[in-house]
């Protein structure tokens, strides 16, 4: 009922240390002939939130998509779906 009410703080942030970021890299099954390839930035720095009363220093970690790529692979002549299915029982099966 309060919420939004009441004065106004001043917050600022700055940064504390130096930032660091990394290149990630995932490919993802997308279907028998397809691979979604996406590339991500991961960015990580340690930020510290002044306030009138405290000062709080946290870690913020974030990662943003910078590319996504589907990867086009041949069709293949035949698919079969033995998951969950022993090796003895698939020579069984395929035959």
């Amino acid at each position: 009922m309060l919420s939004g009410r009441g004065p106004g703080i001043k917050i600022r942030i700055s940064t504390v240390g130096n930032v660091e970021t990394d290149l990630r890299s995932e490919f993802k099954a997308q279907g028998i002939n397809q691979t979604l390839h996406r590339i991500y930035l991961q960015v990580k720095c340690e930020v510290s939130i002044l306030t009138p009363f405290k000062d709080i220093t946290r870690d913020i970690t974030n990662q943003v998509l910078i590319m996504e790529n589907v990867i086009m692979g041949t069709i293949p002549d035949t698919y079969y779906n033995i998951q969950g299915i022993g090796t003895n029982d698939a020579l069984e099966f395929i035959e």
